[in-house]
Order: C-alpha cells, then sequence, then structure tokens
C-alpha cells in the first residue's frame, strides 16, 4: 500500500479534473459520456460522488489516470462509471479506487451497491465479484452502440469492513 501511496491520490473530483476525465472516458468506453455530463455531475447533482486517481507528477494536468462516479440516493450507491487509463491497467488501481469511493459511502450510510457491466467484460466483472458484488438480472440489449447485454451486479450488504477483506483476496 505504501507504493501505492507514494505514486498515487485518491480524490474527489474537481472542475479542473473535468478535460482529463473526459478524455479518460473516451479512451475507455464505446459510449463515453459528453464532458458537460461530467460538469453537471459535480455542479448540479447533490447525489452524485465524483473520485479521480492521480499520478503524482512534475507535469501538471496529466496526472489524471482513474476516475469513478456513483451516485448515493438514501442508502444505494449506483456506480456509473469506472475507468482507469489503458497505460495503468493491472495494478490494483480500480481496486483501490473502488475501495475507498465505497468506504467514504458507507461513511455516508450506504448498505447497498449495485452497477451495469458489460456481459462481455470479464475483467471487470471479475474485479466486482472479488468484493462480493453478484449477477442480480440481465438487462438484454442494453448498451445502445452493439445491442450487448447488461449484467446487473449487487452488493448487499455493503459493510466498510468486508471491502478490505475482499480487497485481500
Amino acid at each position: 500500500m505504501n507504493s501505492f501511496l507514494e505514486r498515487f491520490s485518491i480524490r474527489r473530483m474537481m472542475l479542473e479534473d473535468v478535460e482529463q476525465v473526459h478524455q479518460l472516458d473516451v479512451l475507455s468506453f464505446s459510449l463515453p459520456w459528453p464532458e458537460r455530463s461530467f460538469r453537471y455531475e459535480l455542479t448540479k447533482n447533490p447525489a452524485s460522488r465524483m473520485w479521480v486517481v492521480e499520478e503524482h507528477s512534475e507535469e501538471p494536468g496529466k496526472n489524471v489516470i482513474g476516475m469513478l462516479g456513483l451516485w448515493l440516493i438514501v442508502d444505494e450507491v449506483h456506480i456509473g462509471t469506472l475507468a482507469v487509463h489503458p497505460d495503468y491497467r493491472k495494478q490494483g488501481i480500480a481496486q483501490k479506487l473502488l475501495i475507498a469511493s465505497l468506504r467514504e459511502a458507507c461513511k455516508e450510510g450506504a448498505a447497498k451497491t449495485y452497477l451495469e457491466v458489460r456481459k462481455g467484460n470479464l475483467a471487470a466483472q471479475a474485479l466486482y465479484t472479488k468484493f462480493g458484488f453478484k449477477i442480480s438480472r440481465i438487462r438484454p440489449r442494453y448498451y445502445s452502440d452493439n445491442g450487448e447485454d447488461a449484467l446487473l451486479m449487487t452488493l448487499e450488504p455493503m459493510r466498510a469492513e468486508d471491502l478490505v477483506r475482499f480487497s485481500e483476496r
């Protein structure tokens, strides 16, 4: 963990991050969010919790390498987006970002989390399964770009101590 903390930080997203976050979204997804959606989430949506991972760098403005967006509604979290720059994948960054954001949501009273993931995105499914998410439903033809099904995955109950335990598997 110390080497991660020496190299990266996890923090709430700021308006100054939106351009980099949008670029990351475009790199990561066939249906990226418009840049204005990130601005809306930061400035207008009280349920929104937006997070970034930044690499400590001498080069300002080029250091956001991961992001996660979720909505907290009463005691439920809906993860809307999670991405890590392709050059930084398979280093545990998404896992640490997921832990940090969900632990904060637990502090705010969250007891359940759900998300949709492409049926063909086996890497993401493996990450979520590691944390105890279970497939609860299939949403047929959910994705408009290719008609791919989405798997609705749910983590319930969600407890902060379980998140750390699951991450150690």
